[in-house]
């Protein structure tokens, strides 16, 4: 089956105005993404969606294909299932939704989350979570936490760090990065969903689907990808990429 990355990109941040554009070592940081996710296993394309001319503009530039949406959809999501529409994909699809904030993106994080769709028929959604190993993000309320039942599905999550170790015994708190991979069909049926209370409460677009009693599967990976909230970000991955090499 055909596998699209459709990455969604707003201008609008109330904590960093045009972060798609920031430049971060001479290229933008949505073209960090674009090529990130083109190195992925099985893609057959990449794409922005965007209502934002800019952007479009951007990205044409350097080559990259662009779907314009409308500016007033609920999220992340919502756009990639717009542009998925727009672009005649079929149900049976995989679209994947790669967060315009992760320009070090593993490729193989997208591979490894899709592949329990591909095992599994009847699966709408899957999603990657990552054991995490800096203190400072269990607090920080931009890295979403999550727990799971036993067969990997996500049972919430927040912002706040879950679960809470009431006796003070260890625990691994997993983080959950920015991509999702859909079957089309259910992507079709998120966009449908009406907006959850508790989607609407944490802002995170993925619990609409608990609350609607879908299941989220993650797929725990030993990938990390540290997201762009804040120009301070940005620097840091500049950083990384030139001690690394720019093609790391």
């Amino acid at each position: 089956m055909a596998m699209y990355v459709i990455i969604p990109a707003r201008y609008g941040s109330t904590r960093f105005p045009g972060k798609p554009l920031v430049s971060i070592n001479g290229r933008p940081m949505i073209q960090h993404v674009m090529e990130r996710a083109g190195r992925a296993k099985g893609v057959t394309a990449v794409a922005v969606a965007t209502d934002d001319e800019r952007i479009a503009r951007a990205v044409r530039a350097f080559g990259g294909q662009v779907v314009m949406t409308e500016s007033d959809l609920r999220s992340g999501s919502d756009r990639v299932a717009a542009a998925a529409s727009a672009m005649g994909l079929k149900a049976g699809d995989l679209v994947v939704n790669v967060q315009g904030d992760q320009p070090l993106l593993p490729p193989e994080v997208i591979s490894q989350t899709a592949a329990p769709l591909l095992a599994e028929p009847g699966l709408g959604m899957a999603t990657p979570v990552v054991p995490i190993t800096r203190p400072e993000e269990v607090t920080d309320p931009n890295h979403v936490k999550v727990v799971l039942d036993r067969a990997g599905n996500a049972l919430y999550f927040s912002r706040q760090p879950i679960p809470h170790p009431r006796d003070g015994a260890p625990v691994t708190f997993l983080k959950h990065l920015g991509v999702y991979v859909f079957r089309k069909s259910f992507l079709d049926t998120y966009a449908a969903l009406p907006s959850g209370h508790l989607e609407e409460l944490e802002k995170l677009e993925q619990l609409r689907v608990l609350e609607a009693g879908h299941k989220v599967r993650c797929v725990t990976t030993r990938f990390d990808s540290p997201e762009v909230d804040r120009p301070e970000d940005a620097a840091r991955v500049a950083q990384i990429l030139q001690e690394a090499g720019q093609d790391w």
